[in-house]
């Protein structure tokens, strides 16, 4: 497979070739297009001839002419040039390429927002009964002590969850760990309280939990099947890879025990708003090969996420790995189009990209919310910038008491964009990923507008897959239509 990526400074357009898609993304707009190989050749050099401000359309054609002929391309017929100038300027004129970035001038104005709290993340247990190898929780004790979330402080939570909102109506709350179904009690009480809350506050609860399905029984499902709106099922993939780094404290793996229980889970919410989650490291840079086993088990919603960790640690990726794994993603994409196609798909979460609505400005720039919006709240009421942030003290911002003490670290955490990260403002996956994960970018740059420059990698490749699936699964439909 074929993969040719330009980057320009300040760029508006980005080009590549992959599964024998000649696609061009406007970066601005969004929009993107499938062309022949004459247009994907003349597009960059419509800009540069635009950008110097050439007039008319036979000047415009003859500078990209002269282009050509530098380059050493075959000799173009001016009829057949003259024809993809005309629709390349259409296209300019519509808005759907060369676009301005509209989002920039508004910067000073989104900063300045007035924000609500609208979702948490409620740590109701800091222990575990795994010990996953790559944990940065520490088995669930996130730098600190042991300990179960009471019904008292998470009423608290759900209570300064509500005053915080403003007239915002939906909220979300995340059962989290360590391992949530150790405090399961709590968190049928948390539920019923904040049910309690929604009619006299105008408010609804979107409930969600994590968790690596040890402790998942018939009662606990039944009960997160009418309460929850999505749950999240932690599995590696393949045996031999999930074994490996998600087992018991005495050693033993764990998969035998889950997968049953996931796939009961899956079928009895008939295949949707779940999703089962797993991790891939240095010991599988082959995570294609995990996906599609988890495909072959009957899941139908998938996500595999690269881990996070130092370079120190065995396990961790570096950088001489990417190539295999940006050729992993290539090989996952092709199969995942396959079986689209052949009526047995799958969806794997970043593949998942809506190119005709898509998220909302703010969501576009500063992504989930972290320190603003989204907040985490540990057993005993502390609350930080997001589950990642938990325990280190520089960014404890206040508690369920007193609510939100540190507000300098939230305004640090409003002012995160894509425009005040250096990085990202010259990227074409911007506002695809908003800026990234904060606390990676802190991990490993020491600043939240800094980058984890691995990740980005990555995520690029990622978008670039996500796009040329829906030219390949468009043609389809064309097909399928004709």
């Amino acid at each position: 497979m074929r993969r040719d990526i330009k980057y320009r400074r300040n760029n508006v357009i980005h080009q590549y070739v992959s599964n024998e898609y000649n696609i061009v993304l406007d970066v601005n707009s969004g929009c993107v297009h499938v062309v022949d190989e004459l247009t994907y050749r003349v597009i960059p050099m419509a800009e540069e001839a635009l950008a110097q401000n050439t007039e008319g359309m036979k000047n415009l054609t003859a500078y990209v002419a002269g282009r050509l002929a530098e380059s050493g391309s075959e000799p173009v017929e001016v009829t057949a040039l003259q024809e993809v100038m005309e629709e390349i300027l259409e296209l300019k004129e519509a808005g759907m390429l060369f676009t301005e970035d509209i989002y920039e001038k508004y910067i000073g104005e989104f900063k300045n927002r007035e924000t609500v709290v609208k979702a948490l993340c409620l740590h109701i247990a800091h222990d575990c009964n795994l010990a996953c190898k790559y944990c940065f929780a520490e088995e669930g004790e996130y730098h600190g002590r042991k300990a179960l979330m009471s019904f008292e402080v998470g009423r608290k939570a759900l209570d300064f969850l509500v005053a915080s909102s403003g007239s915002r109506v939906n909220l979300e709350v995340d059962f989290f760990g360590g391992e949530p179904l150790l405090n399961w009690q709590v968190v049928k009480e948390l539920v019923v309280y904040g049910r309690s809350l929604e009619e006299p506050y105008h408010k609804k609860f979107r409930f969600t939990l994590t968790t690596n399905g040890v402790l998942l029984n018939d009662e606990i499902l039944e009960f997160a099947n009418r309460e929850m709106a999505n749950i999240v099922l932690s599995i590696d993939g393949r045996k031999e890879v999930h074994d490996l780094m998600r087992p018991h404290r005495g050693g033993q793996g764990s998969y035998d025990e889950v997968v049953p229980r996931y796939k009961k889970a899956a079928e009895s919410r008939n295949q949707m708003n779940y999703y089962v989650r797993g991790t891939f490291t240095r010991n599988n840079v082959d995570f294609a090969e995990d996906v599609i086993h988890l495909a072959d088990e009957g899941f139908k919603q998938i996500s595999v996420e690269p881990v996070v960790a130092a370079d120190t640690e065995e396990y961790a990726l570096r950088e001489e790995d990417v190539p295999a794994i940006l050729a992993e993603y290539d090989k996952l994409a092709l199969e995942y189009i396959r079986r689209k196609k052949a009526g047995k798909g799958f969806n794997f979460f970043h593949f998942m990209i809506d190119l005709e609505g898509g998220p909302c400005v703010a969501k576009r720039l500063s992504g989930c919310g972290s320190g603003t919006e989204y907040l985490a709240v540990t057993p005993w009421g502390d609350l930080y910038p997001c589950h990642q942030f938990v325990g280190q003290e520089e960014f404890l911002m206040g508690n369920v008491d007193e609510g939100i003490t540190r507000t300098d670290i939230r305004d640090t955490f409003k002012a995160c964009n894509v425009y005040a990260k250096e990085k990202c403002r010259d990227c074409f996956a911007k506002f695809y990923c908003s800026g990234g994960c904060a606390a990676n970018a802190y991990h490993f740059s020491g600043s939240i507008d800094g980058a984890y420059d691995l990740g980005c990698e990555l995520q690029r490749k990622r978008v670039e897959c996500a796009i040329m699936i829906k030219a390949a699964l468009a043609d389809e439909e064309k097909e399928k239509a004709l």
